[in-house]
């Protein structure tokens, strides 16, 4: 038999070969998916009547003076390392953690320190509840320290006469870059 002139080029050989080659990949492509379509196995999700857990947000309020004056004090006494067992009272669970009262009383305790002299503080209400508040604070120091930015975390604790604000948390939050007081040089 006599081969077609034209199927002995070389460049129409190369196109029958990659188009070959393209007509078995897509034939392979689909006996894979015709026989292993799905090899997961089907989980079964079984029904509950158990009601599902409703987060609640809490409702707005403003802040409580008291939460305002235990923040102040917190950052006077147990950030600024003076007064610690005057701070051992502002704390709870969060930052108590495991330690003793003799232990906070060494000054090794879990707050962010800020030892130079407060110029002014500045509070800023991030979210307050009747028993949640949480608080950034700007401290502007005296001198030449640099400003910083903590959130301070607070929780009502205790029932009636009892009732009372604790700082459950304290965290740096940045550096910014705040001009010194003019009236401190």
């Amino acid at each position: 038999m006599e081969q077609s002139p034209r199927l002995s080029s070389p460049r129409v050989q190369r196109r029958l070969l990659w188009l070959s080659g393209l007509v078995l990949a897509a034939g392979i492509a689909a006996v894979l998916i015709v026989f292993l379509r799905n090899t997961g196995d089907k989980l079964s999700s079984p029904v509950s009547t158990v009601p599902v857990d409703v987060v609640k947000v809490p409702k707005r309020a403003p802040l409580d003076k008291e939460a305002r004056v235990v923040a102040g004090r917190f950052v006077l006494t147990a950030v600024q390392r003076k007064n610690l067992p005057e701070a051992w009272k502002l704390i709870g669970p969060g930052i108590r953690q495991n330690l003793t009262y003799k232990e906070w009383l060494t000054g090794n305790i879990p707050v962010v320190p800020f030892l130079a002299p407060i110029s002014s503080a500045r509070i800023n209400v991030k979210l307050a509840s009747t028993s949640y508040a949480l608080l950034e604070i700007i401290l502007l120091p005296r001198g030449k320290a640099r400003s910083e930015i903590f959130s301070i975390d607070l929780i009502a604790v205790g029932k009636g006469d009892k009732r009372h604000w604790v700082v459950n948390s304290w965290a740096p939050r940045s550096r910014p870059t705040i001009p010194n007081n003019p009236s401190s040089s």
